[in-house]
């Protein structure tokens, strides 16, 4: 009624020119539009500056989701309107595509909300435990997140098929049948989805891991997993895309769940030094419990280990508390310094590769010909 009143008064304005009320109506609609756009962008844009200093992480996120989709949304509902108008003038059946056009386009902008909502509440979820210094699971909550994304957009697409008229249950039944042949033509793609199912549900290593395999040429830090492929950095720091797949065939080794890093060296003294193993044996295992950096919850053993061809091998093997790769090598370079120390304050010295050559009682050294080495130019 309202819509027939703007009409009437519009043909009086005009002077019952229809074509120029018809302009009219679709530019009042327009301004209109434009106008509620311009207050619904400000509105929009205090509210978030207001939630972004909030407590809670849900406000902020709703508010920063709608606000691009709601913009948009003014747009067709706009657009849908002002081309209602011109088909009741005119009865083209070119604007009888306008209803479910924006029906599509409304399922549209609700599912772009809930696809950011769901990103922006992920985000805030995991800032907020930061901030408050508690353990963050990056991987279990980007496998939430992008579940929950998906089954926005399934629901969303079964919906817009109803809408447009389509049998939802001839449609799943044409995907059951369907289905057989994908899964054979995208094998590939199905296996390492379910690699990546696999790595959320097992949990082998998680965002953020120091991981190597054994079995390929596979080492460095995950920075993404996905479903199809895992993102890894490696130490020169390239990336290295690994399908999922890969990782229900290969042992996958993580180093960053170590409790401790490990010290395994053999120290050689000379033969010479023999009666002094012992005590420099005992000094080293003095000096490992003492020593505020290694760990008396772990295996420690020092002991004289074997003969070798020109030492006496002293086995030390010992755990380290941390497990951060720089701060492992300082404390063993000073364990090894301090070894070295407690060797040469007992007379002894660390062996060096030598070899011993026993001559005959009646060899003439002087018949024994050196043969002088070749100059290199």
């Amino acid at each position: 009624m309202n819509l027939d009143l703007l009409e009437n008064w519009l043909l009086r304005l005009t002077g019952g020119d229809t074509v120029l009320t018809l302009v009219l109506q679709i530019f009042i609609v327009v301004l209109g539009v434009v106008v509620a756009n311009f207050f619904l962008r400000r509105l929009l844009a205090k509210l978030e500056e207001r939630t972004r200093l909030t407590a809670t992480p849900w406000d902020f996120a709703l508010v920063s989701a709608a606000r691009k989709p709601l913009t948009v949304l003014a747009w067709i509902i706009g657009i849908a309107f002002a081309a209602h108008i011109v088909q009741t003038e005119t009865d083209a059946a070119l604007f009888d595509a306008i209803p479910p056009a924006r029906t599509i386009g409304v399922i549209a902008c609700l599912t772009w909300f809930l696809v950011r909502f769901i990103g922006n509440v992920q985000d805030g979820i995991m800032a907020q435990r930061q901030l408050r210094g508690e353990a963050v699971d990056r991987t279990t909550v980007d496998a939430i997140g992008k579940l929950l994304r998906v089954s926005v957009l399934i629901t969303s697409v079964i919906v817009g098929l109803q809408s447009l008229g389509f049998s939802i249950s001839g449609v799943l039944a044409f995907g059951g049948i369907g289905g057989i042949a994908v899964g054979f033509a995208a094998k590939d793609l199905l296996a390492n989805f379910f690699g990546g199912l696999m790595v959320y549900l097992d949990r082998p290593f998680a965002t953020g891991d120091w991981i190597r395999s054994p079995d390929k040429q596979i080492e460095g830090t995950v920075e993404d997993i996905g479903w199809r492929l895992t993102r890894i950095r490696t130490f020169d720091s390239r990336p290295l895309y690994v399908p999922n797949a890969i990782f229900t065939q290969i042992a996958v080794e993580n180093a960053s769940r170590m409790t401790n890093r490990r010290i395994s060296e053999n120290i050689g003294v000379r033969y010479s030094d023999i009666n002094k193993v012992g005590v420099i044996v005992a000094d080293i295992q003095t000096m490992l419990r003492n020593h505020p950096e290694i760990s008396q919850t772990q295996t420690t053993i020092v002991n004289f280990l074997q003969f070798s061809a020109s030492s006496l091998d002293i086995m030390v093997y010992t755990f380290t508390r941390t497990t951060a790769w720089v701060a492992f090598h300082e404390i063993k370079q000073d364990v090894m310094l301090q070894i070295a120390k407690i060797i040469a304050s007992h007379g002894a010295e660390i062996a060096l590769p030598t070899r011993t050559l026993h001559l005959s009682g009646n060899a003439d050294l002087a018949s024994i010909e050196v043969q002088p080495s070749p100059t290199v130019r």
